[in-house]
């Protein structure tokens, strides 16, 4: 039994790598980094699906396995590249604005998703990749939603980052179109992409696209989104375990639960403190760095590989009408802030 267990992890881990590599390599081309290595991965994943039936279900436990563990391992080393001596450099003004974009885009988002009809853990994952860092923090919320259902979770994740990657790539678009009528200086620009755009990669794109102190700036306001996932995913794993408690005291089952704490999220928390003051060389952190998009990657490909699309197209139309105005309401507020404070 352990033999063919290490047989199916290896075709998967084969099978994930090659797609996340791929996806690594062809978000350095012109264009091409609008979507970003991660969404890459999960399309290149999709495309695996045809492959031969008898390969997909020699490597499904190695499927399972490397999308749970990956991921987390993923994110730890994700850690490293936030430096958090420059967010404190920036100031608090900051982290006040990240902080209040990604509160109220959660909350707005996820009140819109619910009244167009989408259901409750779809809605919540689509909200925070939107608020904080697209699908990486669509990856790192969804372990604190238990469901009994794994299919559905992966549909829903699959959805939530399919939301992120569309949204953030047109506002991507209409951001540097846009940009010459709003009056805004560069490093101004770069504080609006770094707080409104969905993933690192988009932020990357449109304050690159102006300069240095443009793209410096939108990436010291991502990073400061990206600081949040770590309190958000405590606090919506914590909801969901009140609502749980509410529910089986409704039911008079009063089964105890406990708080799924997310220890890599400690992890992530921890490499950043250690690249931010430990003397590792630049080349160092950015091979660590390298290999936490390789090894999310291979998780995003792993749930790309399992993922049934059919039932995906069926309930997309509620989480993407909220995105986009939650979108836009972020767009406006950031281009107001970065008028007022910066």
């Amino acid at each position: 039994m352990s033999i063919m267990k290490t047989r199916s992890f290896w075709i998967a881990a084969i099978m994930t790598l090659i797609c996340s590599v791929a996806g690594v390599l062809l978000a350095k081309l012109p264009y091409v980094n609008l979507i970003g290595a991660l969404v890459i991965a999960l399309l290149l994943g999709i495309a695996m699906q045809l492959t031969p039936v008898s390969l997909r279900n020699e490597a499904q436990g190695g499927i399972g396995f490397i999308s749970n563990k990956f991921l987390r391992l993923g994110i730890i080393l994700l850690g490293f590249r936030l430096n958090l001596e420059k967010l404190a450099a920036a100031g608090v003004k900051t982290i006040l604005v990240a902080a209040i974009g990604v509160t109220g885009t959660i909350i707005l988002t996820y009140w819109l998703s619910r009244k167009f009809g989408a259901e409750d853990e779809l809605a919540i994952l689509s909200a925070c990749g939107c608020g904080i860092c697209g699908a990486a923090a669509v990856m790192g919320v969804s372990p604190q939603i238990e469901t009994d259902n794994e299919e559905r979770k992966r549909e829903n994740e699959v959805l939530a980052v399919a939301v992120v990657c569309v949204m953030g790539t047109v506002f991507t678009l209409v951001e540097i179109g846009i940009k010459p009528l709003l009056g805004l200086t560069d490093p101004q620009f770069g504080i609006v992409a770094g707080g409104s755009l969905h993933e690192i990669a988009h932020a990357v794109a449109a304050g690159g696209a102006f300069g240095e102190a443009s793209l410096d700036n939108a990436l010291i306001m991502k990073l400061s989104r990206v600081l949040l996932l770590a309190p958000v995913a405590l606090i919506v794993g914590y909801w969901y375990q009140r609502r749980l408690v509410v529910e089986s005291e409704e039911e008079h089952t009063k089964e105890p639960k406990k708080l799924p704490i997310p220890w890599f999220l400690g992890g992530f928390i921890l490499t950043s403190v250690l690249g931010t003051f430990l003397p590792f060389s630049p080349v160092f952190l950015d091979a660590l760095v390298q290999a936490a998009y390789i090894f999310l990657g291979m998780a995003m490909a792993a749930l790309g590989v399992s993922v049934n699309f059919k039932v995906i197209f069926k309930r997309g139309g509620a989480v993407f009408g909220a995105a986009a105005i939650s979108s836009t309401c972020l767009l406006v507020f950031m281009i107001i802030m970065s008028k007022v404070f910066f």
